[in-house]
């Protein structure tokens, strides 16, 4: 079964052209099908891009999924029409009664602001709370696992000298895990950041679980609460050509950013990108759905508490 997200939405083309089987909502409603109820509150700036690349890795499962997209009312964005912003989102205000059975908060260009100078923080951490209550499994990517790990649990990050650029290794340090069944010993995942989580207190914390690790970029997910809630360091989501677009975008304006590693073919950005990490990530996201949310979630959603 495909995802049911709005019609019109910019990225229903995009991946039908792609061969991504999605379904509008008016088709979906002939369905007799108790759908996942999927809200993600997307903070990045270029909305359609990160909807196109999360509803792409939502569609490859056999589960129907029920997607709501979430703003913000505390922050305009300023690289996405307001007319595509009022037509697909729905703010936090009018989503607050209702219960879901999976969130994914997004990553935002906010890493090295302290938490509580960025903007939004009252109203993100508004949500944070309320995901607890109405939500049964929350993934939480990039800046949000960095965020959500601060609010939640006290871990602070921390600056790092050079971006953490690139496709790195990780291994499954929790190999028996249902969200890794499938997985090879080792996958790839993008990173893209400035900051990173403090390790020494996200392992004295015995609330939070490293689940996946890499040698060179560090922890790369974290679990807690059972798997009701996953911080994810990097962007298993990211499509082929993202961190080009990046590199190409801080190209000679930061001296913090070099060419992302092991991404271009002999390292040559004229190269095309080595896409390795596309079948985990469809794997990853397949498992979520299907582990920690369609399998335990209460039949009636309205029994999703903490």
């Amino acid at each position: 079964m495909p995802v049911r997200i709005p019609e019109k939405l910019p990225a229903i083309e995009i991946l039908k052209e792609e061969n991504i089987f999605v379904m509008d909502s008016t088709r979906a409603h002939n369905q007799d099908i108790r759908p996942l109820k999927i809200v993600v509150l997307n903070l990045m700036p270029i909305k359609v891009t990160t909807e196109t690349d999360l509803i792409r890795l939502l569609s490859n499962t056999p589960l129907q999924v029920d997607l709501t997209l979430m703003k913000l009312e505390s922050h305009t964005s300023k690289n996405t029409p307001v007319e595509h912003m009022m037509a697909f989102y729905r703010p936090f205000s009018e989503l607050q009664y209702e219960k879901f059975d999976g969130m994914i908060i997004t990553g935002a260009p906010v890493e090295q602001y302290n938490f509580e100078d960025v903007n939004y923080w009252e109203e993100l951490t508004q949500i944070f709370s309320w995901a607890r209550t109405n939500v049964y499994s929350t993934l939480y990517i990039c800046w949000a696992s960095q965020a959500g790990l601060y609010y939640h649990y006290g871990v602070d990050k921390c600056d790092i000298p050079m971006k953490q650029f690139g496709i790195f290794e990780h291994f499954c340090v929790e190999k028996q895990d249902p969200i890794f069944r499938g997985f090879d010993d080792t996958f790839f995942m993008p990173q893209s950041r400035h900051t990173e989580i403090v390790r020494e207190q996200v392992e004295a914390n015995p609330e939070l679980q490293i689940i996946a690790d890499s040698e060179e970029s560090g922890m790369g997910i974290i679990k807690a609460r059972g798997g009701r809630e996953f911080f994810i360091t990097g962007h298993m989501e990211y499509s082929p050509n993202t961190l080009h677009n990046e590199y190409m975008r801080d190209l000679g304006k930061r001296d913090d950013v070099g060419l992302p590693q092991h991404y271009y073919k002999d390292d040559n950005p004229q190269n095309e990108p080595i896409v390795r990490w596309r079948a985990h990530a469809n794997l990853f996201y397949h498992n979520w759905l299907n582990y920690y949310i369609y399998q335990p979630t209460p039949f009636n959603i309205e029994d999703i508490c903490e």
